[in-house]
Parts: structure tokens; C-alpha cells; sequence
């Protein structure tokens, strides 16, 4: 979960023509599917490509679609590669063929439209469908404007090798093994075309679960999951994300630990869906995102039905934790409380999501304030008391932060 800045979901599975994400109507029929699959080149091992985080914790990097640079992020939830309605306008991509998916955070209405190209590293197809969609507050905080979620359907034939630790990533063909690590056994959903897995926690198995690079956070799991395998935890809270469709609540709680084959991933934390969101809807336990995966560099290959994990310089590092309660998001000088999370310090001394604070302990916010040392007091120590400027009416608020789940 992100503090200051909004975790970011991106899943979308859709059918052609209609509601996609109900499991009766999640089918492999999408126009983009029946594209002609994507080809390497004879050095596509030895081109990396370079990847930024953005504020969503998601993987930013440029592609090219009909001769036009573009940036985009890797979505292994999207089961089909999209791009954004302005840069569909700015390429003169004409659309056809409409329909509507169900998205994390609601409906999102898409359409179809042919391209000549689309390529990235030594990946490359000709021809072939894309889908369109609005991205809206999916991207709006990126540093640039964000064009294409590239989805399942452009990696499904072969394996992709992340390297978080260097930031870059490569397309290999299936079947190369380039680094040792652990082997999760992985598959491919037959009608959503995306790519699943087993994990457990403590001793209940979860599955299917999704491999979701769209999605920034550590793990979501499904009401339905969390509830028939008895999961607990002693002090949830809340939290919210943007997803495609809108902003979504979810509850969260820290688990200690969380099994993927043979591997053992400690302190995770993970957000329980509403009762008939997402993963319900798809059929699927849950998701693992971008944040979790970072802590290891690996190999997802489709085709072979395995994905390989090898520790990374960020196997044990423990995701900060809110001591404030105050979800916010940063606008023109300013946060803008998004959410109070349950049981924590704002939520008791009665912070409300829309109130906007423009002073830290006296201090304006300066323009760098995401990046800035300020912009850590939300996690920062229990017992220390933080005196909030309001902007609007004035005044200073105390707020005490604490450990509260």
C-alpha cells in the first residue's frame, strides 16, 4: 500500500461484446486475441529494456505502436494490450467493434481498433486488433502520460525475465532458464488467458491466484478466499486504490507469511476485497502485484507453465506501515485526504476523506513534496504528535501517530 500515493490497479479481462468480467462471459474471443501472435528476434536475449516505478509502484517503459513512441506500463492482469482513447485520437487508430468490461473499480466501456505494428525490446507483431479504453485516474499522477497497458495476449508465447533489481526486463523465447531460482508452477486461465497460480497461508491453499503486474500492491485476496480459509488478523484496518474502472476500499492486514511453491514470502500485506468484487467476479482467489514480486528477479513463462523466483536486494524488506491512518494524495500544494483509514489515530480524532492539509509541523509543502523527507510523517515513528495545517478554514490539528494494525 502506498502512503501518500495511491496504489494502482490495472486488471481487466474482457469478452467481446459483452460484460466481461462475469465468469460465464470471460472468454479468449476478444478481437486482440485472435491477432497474429508476436514474433523475437534473434537478439531479443540481449535486449533489455529499462523500466521506471511510477508513484503507482507499476513498471513504466517505452514501446512503439505503428511507428509512434509511446510510454507504456506491463500488465500481466490485462488480458489484452490496450491504449489510451487520446493516444488512439493522436495516432488516428479508428475504432470499432465496442463492448464493455468489468474492471477493478467498475465498468469500463472499451472498443477495438487495427494497428500496423506494436513492439518493445526484441518483441514485435504486425498486424493484428488493440483494444481502447480511458485510463483516467488509473495513470493521472505519472510523471508522464501513460499510452498502453501491454497485457497477457503479447506475452503469453513466450517468457519474460524481469530483473527488478536493475530495473529491466527482456523477452526470452519459452523454455530458457537464466538465472536459478525456486519453480512455481503456473498456468494459464483458459478463458481469461491471464496467468495463475497456487499459494497458501498458514495452512489453507488459495487458488487460482493471478499473476498481476498491473497491480501495485502485495496481495489481494477475495472476501470469499479470505473467508472460507479462515484467515484472520488481530487489528485490520482499511485502505483504497485506483483501479481502471475507479477507486475501490478494501480491508488490510499484514499476514507473516505467504507460500509460493516451496519459497516462503514474509511480512505481506494484503488487501481483502469487498464480498463480489474483482476476484470474484473472475473467478480467481486473489492477485499478486508489483510490489511483492520486486523482492525477487523473475522468469514468468507461459508456455512452460512455470515461474521461476530468485531472492532480490529487496527479499526482506518490510513494507512501511501507516501510523497516521491519513491516506492523501498530492494536488498543486496541497494533499487531499482520500481516505481515514479504520481504528487508526485520524479515524479517532475524527479526520474526514476531502479535508486538505497545506502544512506539516509549520512547514508549507514545497513542489518536491512526494520525494521530499516531509512527505514520510505518515509512516514516521509511533508517539510522535504532528501538527497538520488545514488549508481551508485555517488552524492547526494535532495528531498522534500509533501502531494501529
Amino acid at each position: 500500500m502506498s502512503i501518500l500515493r495511491l496504489a494502482a490497479l490495472a486488471c481487466l479481462c474482457a469478452a467481446a461484446p459483452l460484460v466481461a468480467q462475469k465468469p460465464a462471459a470471460v472468454r479468449r474471443t476478444a478481437p486482440a486475441l485472435l491477432s497474429p501472435g508476436p514474433v523475437l528476434s534473434a537478439d531479443s536475449e540481449r535486449q533489455w529494456i529499462a523500466f521506471d516505478y511510477t508513484p503507482g509502484n507499476q513498471l513504466a517503459f517505452r514501446v512503439t505502436v505503428n511507428g509512434r513512441r509511446a510510454i507504456a506500463l506491463l500488465d500481466t492482469g490485462v488480458n489484452f494490450s490496450l491504449v489510451s482513447t487520446g493516444f488512439a485520437a493522436a495516432a488516428g487508430l479508428k475504432s470499432s467493434a465496442r463492448a464493455e468490461a468489468t474492471a477493478i473499480g467498475g465498468a469500463v466501456p472499451i472498443s477495438w481498433a487495427a494497428v500496423e505494428s506494436i513492439g518493445f525490446g526484441g518483441l514485435s507483431r504486425d498486424g493484428g486488433r488493440i483494444g481502447i479504453a480511458d485510463f483516467g485516474r488509473l495513470v493521472s499522477d505519472t510523471p508522464e502520460p501513460v499510452d498502453v497497458l501491454i497485457g497477457a495476449d503479447l506475452i503469453a508465447d513466450h517468457a519474460i525475465d524481469i530483473d527488478f533489481d536493475k530495473r529491466r526486463f527482456r523477452m526470452l523465447p519459452s523454455g530458457r532458464m537464466p538465472f536459478a531460482g525456486t519453480t512455481v508452477a503456473m498456468r494459464t486461465g483458459q478463458r481469461s488467458g491471464t496467468f495463475l497460480v497456487d499459494l497458501t497461508i498458514d495452512r489453507a491453499r488459495l487458488r487460482p491466484v493471478m499473476i498481476d503486474t498491473g497491480d501495485g500492491g502485495f496481495l489481494s485476496l477475495s472476501n470469499e478466499a479470505w473467508t472460507a480459509a479462515q484467515l484472520s488478523a488481530a487489528r485490520p484496518t482499511s485502505t483504497v486504490a485506483i483501479g481502471l474502472g475507479g477507486m475501490i476500499e478494501s480491508d488490510l492486514a499484514t499476514l507473516p507469511a505467504v507460500g509460493l511453491g516451496s519459497l516462503v514470502a514474509r511480512n505481506v500485506e494484503a488487501r481483502i476485497e469487498r464480498p463480489g468484487g474483482y476476484s470474484a467476479q473472475t473467478a480467481i482467489a486473489g492477485r499478486i502485484g508489483s510490489a511483492l514480486l520486486r523482492r525477487y528477479r523473475v522468469l514468468i513463462d507461459p508456455r512452460a507453465r512455470r515461474m521461476v523466483l530468485a531472492p532480490g536486494a529487496e527479499i526482506d524488506t518490510v513494507p512501511a506501515k501507516s501510523t497516521s491512518g491519513i491516506v492523501a494524495s498530492y494536488e498543486r500544494g496541497a494533499l487531499r485526504v482520500v481516505h481515514v483509514m479504520k481504528n487508526s489515530p485520524a479515524a479517532a480524532t475524527g479526520w474526514k476523506a476531502g479535508e486538505r492539509i497545506c502544512r506539516i509541523d509549520g512547514t508549507p509543502l514545497p513542489g518536491d513534496y512526494p520525494s521530499s523527507r516531509l512527505a514520510t510523517w505518515p509512516i514516521d515513528t509511533p508517539g510522535r504528535t504532528v501538527s497538520l495545517g488545514l488549508c481551508d478554514r485555517g488552524g492547526e490539528r494535532q495528531l498522534t501517530l500509533a501502531s494501529f494494525y
